[in-house]
Protein backbone atom coordinates (compact mmCIF):
# COMPACT_ATOMS: atom_id res chain seq x y z
CA UNK A 1 0.00 0.00 0.00
CA UNK A 2 1.33 3.38 -0.79
CA UNK A 3 1.23 5.77 2.39
CA UNK A 4 1.37 10.10 1.01
CA UNK A 5 4.31 11.74 1.84
CA UNK A 6 2.48 14.01 3.97
CA UNK A 7 1.34 11.22 6.19
CA UNK A 8 4.80 9.87 6.96
CA UNK A 9 6.13 13.19 7.69
CA UNK A 10 3.25 14.03 10.17
CA UNK A 11 4.38 10.63 11.66
CA UNK A 12 7.80 11.63 12.19
CA UNK A 13 7.33 14.44 13.52
CA UNK A 14 5.66 12.45 16.62
CA UNK A 15 8.06 10.12 16.90
CA UNK A 16 11.67 10.10 18.41
CA UNK A 17 12.66 6.76 16.73
CA UNK A 18 13.63 6.58 12.68
CA UNK A 19 10.90 5.73 9.96
CA UNK A 20 12.38 3.03 7.39
CA UNK A 21 10.81 3.33 4.09
CA UNK A 22 11.69 0.90 1.28
CA UNK A 23 14.46 1.76 -0.99
CA UNK A 24 16.14 3.39 2.69
CA UNK A 25 19.62 2.40 3.94
CA UNK A 26 18.70 0.04 6.54
CA UNK A 27 15.79 -1.12 5.48
CA UNK A 28 16.29 -4.35 4.15
CA UNK A 29 18.30 -5.48 7.09
CA UNK A 30 15.29 -4.29 9.66
CA UNK A 31 12.88 -6.15 7.72
CA UNK A 32 14.75 -8.95 8.40
CA UNK A 33 13.73 -11.66 10.41
CA UNK A 34 15.17 -14.96 12.59
CA UNK A 35 13.58 -17.08 9.66
CA UNK A 36 15.30 -16.88 6.15
CA UNK A 37 11.60 -18.38 4.63
CA UNK A 38 9.90 -15.16 5.39
CA UNK A 39 10.69 -12.19 2.68
CA UNK A 40 8.10 -9.57 3.26
CA UNK A 41 7.83 -5.76 2.47
CA UNK A 42 6.35 -3.42 4.55
CA UNK A 43 5.34 -0.12 3.67
CA UNK A 44 7.15 1.54 6.33
CA UNK A 45 9.00 0.70 9.79
CA UNK A 46 8.91 2.31 12.75
CA UNK A 47 11.63 1.60 15.24
CA UNK A 48 10.06 2.86 18.74
CA UNK A 49 11.98 4.50 21.44
CA UNK A 50 9.39 4.03 24.11
CA UNK A 51 5.93 4.20 24.39
CA UNK A 52 4.75 7.68 22.71
CA UNK A 53 6.51 6.41 19.80
CA UNK A 54 4.22 2.99 20.15
CA UNK A 55 0.98 5.25 20.49
CA UNK A 56 2.07 7.44 17.23
CA UNK A 57 2.25 4.14 15.47
CA UNK A 58 -0.48 2.60 16.34
CA UNK A 59 -2.36 5.49 15.85
CA UNK A 60 -1.15 6.12 12.45
CA UNK A 61 -1.68 2.20 11.14
CA UNK A 62 -5.33 2.62 12.65
CA UNK A 63 -6.19 5.40 11.36
CA UNK A 64 -4.71 4.83 7.91
CA UNK A 65 -6.41 1.10 8.21
CA UNK A 66 -3.14 -0.35 7.17
CA UNK A 67 -2.15 -4.19 8.04
CA UNK A 68 0.35 -3.88 11.58
CA UNK A 69 2.73 -6.73 12.96
CA UNK A 70 4.72 -6.06 16.23
CA UNK A 71 8.51 -7.01 16.32
CA UNK A 72 10.04 -7.76 19.76
CA UNK A 73 12.58 -9.90 19.03
CA UNK A 74 11.45 -11.39 15.49
CA UNK A 75 11.88 -15.21 16.25
CA UNK A 76 8.56 -16.37 15.69
CA UNK A 77 9.36 -19.00 12.81
CA UNK A 78 5.83 -17.88 10.98
CA UNK A 79 7.37 -14.47 10.67
CA UNK A 80 4.60 -12.51 11.99
CA UNK A 81 7.28 -9.71 12.70
CA UNK A 82 6.96 -8.02 9.39
CA UNK A 83 3.81 -7.95 6.89
CA UNK A 84 3.28 -6.85 3.77
CA UNK A 85 2.57 -3.76 2.61
CA UNK A 86 1.90 -2.16 6.10
CA UNK A 87 3.02 -1.22 9.16
CA UNK A 88 6.33 -2.91 11.40
CA UNK A 89 5.84 -1.66 14.86
CA UNK A 90 9.64 -2.58 15.61
CA UNK A 91 10.30 -2.65 19.81
CA UNK A 92 13.87 -4.11 19.17
CA UNK A 93 15.54 -0.47 20.32
CA UNK A 94 13.04 -0.44 23.44
CA UNK A 95 15.82 -3.09 25.83
CA UNK A 96 15.73 -1.48 29.01
CA UNK A 97 15.64 -4.25 32.05
CA UNK A 98 15.78 -3.08 35.58
CA UNK A 99 16.34 -5.83 38.27
CA UNK A 100 14.68 -5.82 41.81
CA UNK A 101 17.00 -7.64 44.31
CA UNK A 102 14.82 -6.85 46.85
CA UNK A 103 11.38 -7.64 46.00
CA UNK A 104 12.66 -10.22 43.80
CA UNK A 105 11.25 -8.79 40.38
CA UNK A 106 12.58 -7.47 37.08
CA UNK A 107 10.38 -5.06 34.80
CA UNK A 108 12.22 -5.43 30.89
CA UNK A 109 10.92 -3.34 27.65
CA UNK A 110 8.94 -5.35 24.94
CA UNK A 111 12.43 -5.56 22.79
CA UNK A 112 14.70 -7.43 24.78
CA UNK A 113 15.43 -10.83 24.01
CA UNK A 114 16.05 -13.44 26.69
CA UNK A 115 20.54 -13.08 26.05
CA UNK A 116 19.86 -9.31 27.76
CA UNK A 117 17.25 -10.21 30.22
CA UNK A 118 19.57 -13.16 31.71
CA UNK A 119 22.53 -11.12 31.74
CA UNK A 120 20.57 -8.19 33.52
CA UNK A 121 19.24 -10.98 36.10
CA UNK A 122 22.00 -13.10 36.58
CA UNK A 123 23.95 -10.21 37.78
CA UNK A 124 22.28 -10.60 41.00
CA UNK A 125 22.13 -14.33 40.87
CA UNK A 126 18.41 -14.43 39.71
CA UNK A 127 16.26 -15.70 36.86
CA UNK A 128 13.07 -16.71 35.97
CA UNK A 129 11.80 -19.31 33.01
CA UNK A 130 12.43 -18.34 29.46
CA UNK A 131 13.25 -19.36 25.84
CA UNK A 132 16.08 -21.80 25.52
CA UNK A 133 17.93 -19.78 23.00
CA UNK A 134 18.91 -16.40 23.94
CA UNK A 135 18.23 -14.57 20.79
CA UNK A 136 14.36 -14.84 21.34
CA UNK A 137 12.05 -11.92 22.92
CA UNK A 138 10.92 -12.06 25.79
CA UNK A 139 7.47 -10.39 24.65
CA UNK A 140 6.46 -13.22 21.80
CA UNK A 141 7.38 -15.98 24.20
CA UNK A 142 5.63 -14.92 27.39
CA UNK A 143 2.61 -13.89 25.02
CA UNK A 144 2.52 -17.16 24.22
CA UNK A 145 3.15 -19.17 27.63
CA UNK A 146 6.91 -19.28 27.73
CA UNK A 147 8.59 -22.78 28.22
CA UNK A 148 12.18 -22.47 28.86
CA UNK A 149 15.12 -24.72 30.95
CA UNK A 150 12.75 -23.56 34.98
CA UNK A 151 9.15 -24.09 33.66
CA UNK A 152 8.90 -27.23 35.98
CA UNK A 153 10.21 -25.50 39.04
CA UNK A 154 8.97 -21.80 38.33
CA UNK A 155 6.48 -22.17 35.65
CA UNK A 156 6.07 -20.71 32.53
CA UNK A 157 7.16 -17.47 31.78
CA UNK A 158 3.90 -16.06 31.72
CA UNK A 159 3.48 -17.78 35.27
CA UNK A 160 5.84 -15.66 36.61
CA UNK A 161 4.47 -12.79 34.53
CA UNK A 162 3.35 -10.05 37.38
CA UNK A 163 1.97 -6.99 35.16
CA UNK A 164 2.74 -5.84 31.97
CA UNK A 165 2.13 -2.13 30.30
CA UNK A 166 0.11 -2.50 26.85
CA UNK A 167 -0.78 -0.40 24.17
CA UNK A 168 -4.48 -1.14 22.79
CA UNK A 169 -6.28 -1.07 19.44
CA UNK A 170 -7.25 2.26 20.16
CA UNK A 171 -4.17 4.11 21.73
CA UNK A 172 -4.80 3.66 25.00
CA UNK A 173 -2.00 2.80 27.75
CA UNK A 174 -2.99 0.39 30.14
CA UNK A 175 -1.60 -1.35 33.12
CA UNK A 176 -2.94 -4.90 33.16
CA UNK A 177 -2.14 -7.37 36.50
CA UNK A 178 -3.78 -9.21 38.92
CA UNK A 179 -5.99 -6.24 40.49
CA UNK A 180 -5.77 -4.10 37.28
CA UNK A 181 -7.79 -4.65 34.08
CA UNK A 182 -7.62 -8.17 34.55
CA UNK A 183 -9.36 -9.67 31.79
CA UNK A 184 -6.53 -8.22 29.96
CA UNK A 185 -3.76 -9.60 32.09
CA UNK A 186 -5.27 -13.11 31.73
CA UNK A 187 -5.44 -13.10 27.78
CA UNK A 188 -1.72 -11.81 28.03
CA UNK A 189 -0.70 -15.12 29.65
CA UNK A 190 -0.93 -17.09 26.00
CA UNK A 191 -2.97 -15.33 24.16
CA UNK A 192 -0.25 -14.39 21.52
CA UNK A 193 -0.27 -11.16 20.46
CA UNK A 194 -3.72 -10.70 19.73
CA UNK A 195 -4.33 -7.94 22.32
CA UNK A 196 -2.03 -4.78 22.05
CA UNK A 197 1.82 -3.95 22.06
CA UNK A 198 3.33 -4.61 24.98
CA UNK A 199 5.87 -2.14 25.75
CA UNK A 200 6.87 -3.38 28.92
CA UNK A 201 6.87 -6.66 31.50
CA UNK A 202 7.43 -7.05 35.40
CA UNK A 203 8.40 -10.30 36.29
CA UNK A 204 8.84 -12.37 39.17
CA UNK A 205 12.37 -13.78 39.01
CA UNK A 206 14.34 -16.49 41.41
CA UNK A 207 17.05 -17.17 42.91
CA UNK A 208 18.81 -19.51 40.31
CA UNK A 209 23.31 -18.93 41.02
CA UNK A 210 25.19 -22.86 39.16
CA UNK A 211 23.03 -25.53 38.07
CA UNK A 212 23.94 -28.82 37.19
CA UNK A 213 23.72 -28.87 33.28
CA UNK A 214 24.90 -29.71 30.22
CA UNK A 215 23.83 -33.00 27.50
CA UNK A 216 24.50 -36.78 26.66
CA UNK A 217 25.09 -38.04 23.67
CA UNK A 218 24.11 -41.48 22.53
CA UNK A 219 24.43 -43.22 19.08
CA UNK A 220 21.50 -43.61 16.70
CA UNK A 221 21.02 -47.32 17.41
CA UNK A 222 20.34 -46.72 21.48
CA UNK A 223 17.52 -44.23 20.88
CA UNK A 224 14.59 -46.47 21.32
CA UNK A 225 15.58 -47.80 24.30
CA UNK A 226 17.37 -45.16 25.95
CA UNK A 227 13.84 -43.05 25.33
CA UNK A 228 12.08 -45.81 26.89
CA UNK A 229 14.46 -45.27 30.33
CA UNK A 230 13.61 -41.84 29.75
CA UNK A 231 9.92 -41.51 29.26
CA UNK A 232 9.85 -42.85 33.18
CA UNK A 233 12.57 -41.58 34.31
CA UNK A 234 11.51 -37.84 33.22
CA UNK A 235 7.96 -38.63 34.50
CA UNK A 236 9.10 -39.47 37.93
CA UNK A 237 11.87 -36.90 38.18
CA UNK A 238 11.77 -33.78 40.56
CA UNK A 239 10.49 -30.03 39.32
CA UNK A 240 14.35 -29.26 39.66
CA UNK A 241 15.31 -30.90 36.65
CA UNK A 242 14.08 -30.42 32.62
CA UNK A 243 15.49 -33.35 30.71
CA UNK A 244 14.90 -32.32 26.97
CA UNK A 245 15.44 -35.49 24.54
CA UNK A 246 16.19 -35.19 20.97
CA UNK A 247 17.06 -37.13 17.83
CA UNK A 248 19.39 -34.60 15.91
CA UNK A 249 21.24 -34.59 12.37
CA UNK A 250 24.38 -32.57 13.30
CA UNK A 251 27.67 -32.29 12.18
CA UNK A 252 28.91 -35.41 13.87
CA UNK A 253 25.92 -37.47 12.31
CA UNK A 254 22.42 -38.73 13.80
CA UNK A 255 22.13 -39.37 17.26
CA UNK A 256 19.97 -38.84 20.04
CA UNK A 257 20.96 -36.11 22.69
CA UNK A 258 19.35 -35.68 26.08
CA UNK A 259 19.99 -31.53 27.36
CA UNK A 260 19.37 -31.36 31.19
CA UNK A 261 19.19 -28.41 33.38
CA UNK A 262 18.85 -29.20 37.03
CA UNK A 263 18.42 -26.01 39.21
CA UNK A 264 18.97 -26.60 42.76
CA UNK A 265 21.45 -27.94 45.00
CA UNK A 266 24.45 -29.78 42.70
CA UNK A 267 24.72 -32.55 45.40
CA UNK A 268 21.04 -32.99 45.21
CA UNK A 269 21.42 -32.95 41.48
CA UNK A 270 23.87 -35.72 41.02
CA UNK A 271 21.60 -38.21 43.00
CA UNK A 272 18.98 -37.51 40.77
CA UNK A 273 20.55 -37.39 37.47
CA UNK A 274 22.71 -40.45 38.51
CA UNK A 275 20.29 -43.16 36.79
CA UNK A 276 20.31 -41.22 33.43
CA UNK A 277 23.68 -40.78 32.71
CA UNK A 278 24.46 -44.69 33.95
CA UNK A 279 21.81 -45.59 31.30
CA UNK A 280 23.18 -47.55 27.70
CA UNK A 281 26.67 -46.07 26.67
CA UNK A 282 26.34 -42.28 25.77
CA UNK A 283 29.22 -41.26 23.22
CA UNK A 284 29.72 -37.90 25.38
CA UNK A 285 28.67 -36.83 28.97
CA UNK A 286 29.33 -32.97 29.61
CA UNK A 287 27.20 -32.57 32.60
CA UNK A 288 28.94 -30.39 34.76
CA UNK A 289 28.24 -27.67 37.74
CA UNK A 290 27.99 -24.48 35.25
CA UNK A 291 26.67 -20.86 35.54
CA UNK A 292 22.71 -20.86 34.17
CA UNK A 293 23.88 -19.02 31.31
CA UNK A 294 26.11 -21.50 29.82
CA UNK A 295 23.11 -23.63 29.46
CA UNK A 296 20.81 -21.24 27.66
CA UNK A 297 23.48 -20.75 25.08
CA UNK A 298 23.77 -25.00 24.66
CA UNK A 299 21.91 -24.03 20.94
CA UNK A 300 22.74 -20.45 20.33
CA UNK A 301 25.52 -21.97 17.55
CA UNK A 302 22.43 -24.36 15.78
CA UNK A 303 20.02 -21.17 16.24
CA UNK A 304 22.08 -18.98 13.47
CA UNK A 305 20.54 -15.86 11.59
CA UNK A 306 19.90 -16.34 8.09
CA UNK A 307 18.94 -20.42 8.08
CA UNK A 308 15.11 -21.30 6.72
CA UNK A 309 13.30 -23.26 9.04
CA UNK A 310 10.42 -25.51 8.69
CA UNK A 311 8.26 -26.35 12.24
CA UNK A 312 5.83 -28.52 13.38
CA UNK A 313 5.17 -29.65 16.64
CA UNK A 314 2.70 -30.90 19.30
CA UNK A 315 1.79 -32.20 22.96
CA UNK A 316 2.42 -35.85 23.91
CA UNK A 317 -0.76 -37.72 24.52
CA UNK A 318 0.71 -41.05 24.66
CA UNK A 319 4.27 -42.19 24.80
CA UNK A 320 4.12 -45.75 24.61
CA UNK A 321 6.73 -48.04 23.37
CA UNK A 322 5.00 -48.04 19.88
CA UNK A 323 5.20 -44.20 19.93
CA UNK A 324 8.92 -43.84 20.05
CA UNK A 325 9.40 -46.78 17.69
CA UNK A 326 7.41 -44.66 15.30
CA UNK A 327 9.12 -41.19 15.96
CA UNK A 328 12.79 -42.97 15.81
CA UNK A 329 12.13 -44.83 12.58
CA UNK A 330 11.13 -42.43 11.15
CA UNK A 331 13.79 -40.47 11.90
CA UNK A 332 16.27 -43.17 11.09
CA UNK A 333 14.95 -43.93 7.74
CA UNK A 334 15.47 -41.04 5.75
CA UNK A 335 18.56 -39.05 8.40
CA UNK A 336 18.93 -35.11 6.13
CA UNK A 337 22.05 -33.53 6.14
CA UNK A 338 22.66 -31.39 9.28
CA UNK A 339 20.31 -29.46 10.73
CA UNK A 340 17.43 -31.67 11.51
CA UNK A 341 15.95 -32.60 14.82
CA UNK A 342 12.61 -34.29 16.49
CA UNK A 343 12.63 -32.54 20.36
CA UNK A 344 10.71 -34.06 23.27
CA UNK A 345 10.59 -31.15 25.80
CA UNK A 346 9.77 -31.75 29.04
CA UNK A 347 7.17 -30.34 30.81
CA UNK A 348 4.83 -30.92 34.33
CA UNK A 349 6.33 -29.88 37.47
CA UNK A 350 5.08 -26.31 38.30
CA UNK A 351 3.31 -25.70 35.28
CA UNK A 352 0.68 -28.36 35.97
CA UNK A 353 -0.62 -26.99 39.53
CA UNK A 354 -1.88 -23.93 37.76
CA UNK A 355 -5.19 -24.30 36.79
CA UNK A 356 -6.48 -24.81 32.70
CA UNK A 357 -8.39 -21.77 33.17
CA UNK A 358 -6.53 -19.33 35.16
CA UNK A 359 -4.24 -18.11 32.02
CA UNK A 360 -4.63 -17.90 28.50
CA UNK A 361 -2.70 -21.06 28.38
CA UNK A 362 -4.55 -23.71 28.92
CA UNK A 363 -2.21 -27.09 28.41
CA UNK A 364 -1.43 -27.32 31.79
CA UNK A 365 -1.36 -31.28 32.03
CA UNK A 366 0.41 -31.93 29.32
CA UNK A 367 3.80 -34.06 29.93
CA UNK A 368 6.03 -33.18 26.93
CA UNK A 369 6.26 -31.55 23.98
CA UNK A 370 7.21 -32.81 20.77
CA UNK A 371 9.01 -30.42 17.96
CA UNK A 372 10.23 -31.56 14.48
CA UNK A 373 12.21 -28.91 13.31
CA UNK A 374 14.30 -28.38 9.96
CA UNK A 375 17.35 -25.74 9.24
CA UNK A 376 18.69 -25.18 6.05
CA UNK A 377 20.08 -22.89 3.91
CA UNK A 378 19.69 -23.22 0.12
CA UNK A 379 16.04 -22.00 -1.24
CA UNK A 380 15.75 -24.86 -3.89
CA UNK A 381 15.70 -27.71 -1.23
CA UNK A 382 13.21 -25.94 0.86
CA UNK A 383 10.26 -28.54 -0.85
CA UNK A 384 12.30 -31.47 0.22
CA UNK A 385 12.81 -30.23 3.69
CA UNK A 386 9.69 -29.47 4.50
CA UNK A 387 8.72 -32.50 3.28
CA UNK A 388 10.86 -34.52 5.37
CA UNK A 389 9.40 -32.32 8.63
CA UNK A 390 5.64 -33.47 7.81
CA UNK A 391 6.47 -36.99 7.37
CA UNK A 392 8.59 -37.18 10.64
CA UNK A 393 5.30 -35.26 12.15
CA UNK A 394 2.80 -37.47 10.66
CA UNK A 395 4.56 -40.47 12.16
CA UNK A 396 4.41 -39.01 15.84
CA UNK A 397 0.59 -37.00 14.67
CA UNK A 398 -1.30 -40.68 15.68
CA UNK A 399 0.45 -40.37 19.47
CA UNK A 400 0.16 -36.45 20.06
CA UNK A 401 -3.19 -34.08 21.48
CA UNK A 402 -4.81 -32.02 19.38
CA UNK A 403 -3.19 -29.17 21.40
CA UNK A 404 -0.28 -27.40 20.15
CA UNK A 405 1.73 -25.18 22.10
CA UNK A 406 0.94 -21.30 19.92
CA UNK A 407 4.78 -19.97 19.64
CA UNK A 408 5.99 -23.26 17.58
CA UNK A 409 2.70 -23.13 15.42
CA UNK A 410 3.19 -22.03 11.55
CA UNK A 411 0.36 -20.97 9.58
CA UNK A 412 -1.37 -24.17 9.95
CA UNK A 413 -5.15 -22.22 9.56
CA UNK A 414 -7.78 -21.90 11.96
CA UNK A 415 -8.59 -25.43 13.60
CA UNK A 416 -4.97 -25.37 14.76
CA UNK A 417 -5.39 -21.71 15.86
CA UNK A 418 -8.32 -22.75 17.87
CA UNK A 419 -6.11 -25.83 19.37
CA UNK A 420 -3.12 -23.55 20.08
CA UNK A 421 -5.21 -22.05 22.51
CA UNK A 422 -8.00 -24.84 23.94
CA UNK A 423 -10.55 -24.76 26.55
CA UNK A 424 -8.96 -20.52 26.59
CA UNK A 425 -9.99 -19.85 22.64
CA UNK A 426 -13.98 -18.57 23.57
CA UNK A 427 -12.88 -16.51 26.43
CA UNK A 428 -9.92 -15.33 24.57
CA UNK A 429 -12.59 -13.71 21.67
CA UNK A 430 -14.71 -12.26 24.35
CA UNK A 431 -11.43 -10.40 25.67
CA UNK A 432 -10.14 -9.31 21.87
CA UNK A 433 -13.76 -8.73 20.85
CA UNK A 434 -12.88 -5.43 24.20
CA UNK A 435 -9.62 -4.67 23.73
CA UNK A 436 -9.29 -5.04 19.84
CA UNK A 437 -13.13 -5.24 18.48
CA UNK A 438 -11.83 -4.36 14.76
CA UNK A 439 -8.95 -6.78 14.58
CA UNK A 440 -6.29 -4.42 14.07
CA UNK A 441 -4.10 -7.10 16.29
CA UNK A 442 -4.43 -9.97 13.49
CA UNK A 443 -1.02 -10.86 12.23
CA UNK A 444 -0.39 -13.27 14.81
CA UNK A 445 -2.18 -16.32 15.44
CA UNK A 446 -5.42 -14.61 15.45
CA UNK A 447 -8.75 -14.99 17.36
CA UNK A 448 -11.28 -12.92 15.75
CA UNK A 449 -13.41 -10.44 17.34
CA UNK A 450 -17.11 -11.03 17.63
Amino acid sequence: MIVDDASIQELRGRLRGPVFLPGDEGYDDVRKVFNAMIDRWPALIVRCTGVADVIAAVDFARDASLLVSVRGGGHNVAGHAVCDGGVVIDLSAMKSVRVDPGSRTARAEGGCTWGDFDHATQAFGLATTGGIVPSTGIAGLTLGGGIGYLNRKFGLACDNLLSADVVTADGEFLTASATENEDLFWGLRGGGGNLGVVTSFEYEVHDVGPVLGGELVYPLDQAEEVLRFYRGWSSEAPDEVRADATLLSGPEGPALAIIVCYCGAVDDGEKVLQPLRQFGSPMMDAIAPVPYATVQNLLTEVFQPGLRHYWKSGFVREFSDEAIGAIVDSFASAVPPPFAAVAIEHLGGAISRVGEGDTAFSHRQATHSLLVLRMWQDPAESAENMAWGRACYDAAEPFLDNGVYVNYLGDEGEARVRAAYGAGYERLVEVKTRYDPTNLFRLNQNVAPV
